[in-house]
């Protein structure tokens, strides 16, 4: 069975994005890069809402233009490094999944465009052959799967920055839904990865 793994950075107060949907205040950290890199084959799709995939989708490409064999990184203009042209590499190559009702097409390799979420489309596509799928922003499919508790894993890193204001990542969550921590590991950064799996 694949499963669907959301990972998302989240300010200390709670937001996954600046209340313009900016996310400038993102902390870098190399080792965390030099994980995601480790872990890349253990996923061959992304899950996105439109606003997410339109923001990838102007960005990561260009990442792969020229020889360089760095690419640039989107939360910190100006720093570069392998590991995030292999992301872009990776993202490049996968299978994209868009959910968008507004959007009539998508053009970028490896994309198609579904104009809703239906449960039972997603509890097929994970009873499916492939690896697991991520789902990378895109706050608005992150609550319906979660209300739908189709979400397997839950990968948070929290940046040790308060915004004050901002989106945050669910809106409606199930009341009183628990969830079982696998990991928390803090960086030298301030940052800290926390893990969490839907029980069975």
């Amino acid at each position: 069975m694949r499963r669907i793994v959301m990972f998302n950075r989240v300010s200390a107060d709670g937001c996954f994005s600046a209340a313009d949907g900016g996310l400038d205040w993102v902390v870098p950290e190399p080792a965390l890069d030099r994980e995601a890199a480790r872990s890349l084959g253990d996923a061959d799709a992304i899950l996105f809402g439109r606003r997410t995939y339109e923001m990838f989708e102007s960005f990561w490409p260009r990442a792969l233009d020229g020889d360089s064999p760095d690419a640039e990184d989107p939360h910190a203009p100006g720093r570069r490094s392998p590991e995030l042209h292999a992301m872009a590499k990776w993202i490049d190559d996968v299978e994209k999944v868009v959910f968008s009702r507004t959007r009539k097409e998508v053009a970028w390799s490896n994309s198609r465009l579904l104009h809703g979420i239906d449960p039972a489309e997603i509890e097929a596509m994970k009873a499916g052959p492939g690896k697991d799928m991520m789902i990378f922003g895109s706050g608005s499919v992150v609550s319906e799967l979660t209300r739908h508790g189709l979400i397997d894993e839950y990968q948070l890193v929290v940046s040790p920055v308060l915004l004050g204001s901002g989106r945050t990542l669910l809106t409606e969550p199930p009341a009183g839904r628990e969830l079982v921590l696998a990991e928390a590991k803090s960086y030298p950064s301030g940052n800290v990865m926390l893990r969490y799996l839907r029980p069975e």
